[in-house]
């Protein structure tokens, strides 16, 4: 029962996510990984942004939080996902206050560009207290 529960989380977000579509494959995902202790980044509010070209103003898409794998399934659905400039946003520092330990970013912005929605995005963050990387998977 304890794996059925766990696995739950991969499939389907949970009840304390906000506005997140879980019930297609979202072509856009994330993986928090807290490289500082070697384990998934649970527990990690997230909230994704698209520019709006005319005004030059981010509109808020979603908001989530990661599940104990450190993911945050269901970020967009294929039909909302269109060609622009996307913002993600992870609320780093309150993660690390939740940890009881002292970190350097207060939130981590990454910005990027999606020039063919057709095809799948991922955007992992691998992150200590001290320092953040990232990159485009698959």
């Amino acid at each position: 029962m304890k794996r059925l529960q766990h696995i739950r989380g991969h499939i389907v977000s949970a009840d304390k996510n906000m506005n997140i579509a879980t019930t297609l494959p979202s072509p856009l995902t994330t993986h928090v990984l807290n490289t500082a202790q070697g384990v998934p980044g649970a527990n990690m509010t997230i909230s994704l942004h698209h520019l709006n070209p005319i005004s030059s103003e981010w509109n808020l898409l979603t908001t989530g939080i990661t599940n104990d794998d450190g993911r945050c399934p269901g970020l967009i659905t294929k039909e909302s996902f269109i060609a622009g400039v996307y913002k993600m946003r992870f609320e780093t520092g309150k993660y690390w206050d939740a940890l009881g330990e002292p970190s350097f970013y207060p939130y981590v912005e990454v910005v990027f560009t999606i020039t063919d929605p057709s095809q799948k995005y991922h955007v992992p963050l691998l992150l200590s207290r001290f320092s953040y990387s990232t990159y485009r998977g698959s």
